[in-house]
């Protein structure tokens, strides 16, 4: 498993594992394809902030 809080980890039409918003409780993983990168900075401790192609929005935990 690759580290999703590092930025340059990530690229558009990867495909990832995220958690979404409402699963930050759980801890859920929702897999996607990455349309974007909502987060500047070049890191962040919970993972980067994407949106999938299908439009929801979590941060990255999982890079497949």
């Amino acid at each position: 498993m690759n580290n999703g809080s590092m930025r340059s980890n990530i690229k558009e039409g990867l495909n990832v594992g995220i958690v979404l918003k409402q699963d930050q409780k759980t801890g859920k993983i929702t897999r996607g394809v990455v349309k974007r990168i909502l987060t500047n900075s070049s890191t962040h401790p919970h993972g980067i902030k994407v949106q999938l192609s299908d439009g929801q929005v979590g941060r990255v935990k999982e890079i497949y």
